[in-house]
């Protein structure tokens, strides 16, 4: 079994591929003083480069975990899942609200993917 870590740092990858399966680290807005629709965005859109790098997209995604930092910004977080998530591709998912590590952040997301 062959273990890649991509884009590794000294505390984490920003993904692990074992066995078919691509890991993605948790990610992060970059634009911390959006809302939480645009701060969603921002998210995906890292999500898709990684994803592309890797040899995958988001139609093989199979699990996502969505961390809030307050469940009242569902709605708008859902706005930009839902415009990015193709139709009929829809990944198993699990969303949380959480005390993430920047309290500027709104939004970590997590998932994995299959990379064929």
């Amino acid at each position: 079994m062959t273990i890649y870590r991509h884009k590794p740092g000294k505390r984490l990858a920003e993904a692990t591929v074992v066995n078919g399966l691509i890991f993605l680290a948790g990610q992060v807005p970059e634009n911390t003083e959006a809302d939480a629709r645009e701060q969603t965005a921002n998210v995906l859109g890292q999500i898709d480069t990684l994803l592309a790098e890797l040899g995958s997209d988001k139609t093989k995604i199979v699990d996502a975990t969505i961390f809030l930092a307050s469940l009242a910004d569902y709605d708008a977080m859902n706005e930009a899942w839902d415009a990015w998530v193709p139709e009929g591709y829809v990944p198993a998912r699990a969303t949380v609200e959480a005390k993430l590590a920047n309290p500027a952040w709104k939004v970590e997301i997590k998932l994995v993917a299959s990379r064929g």
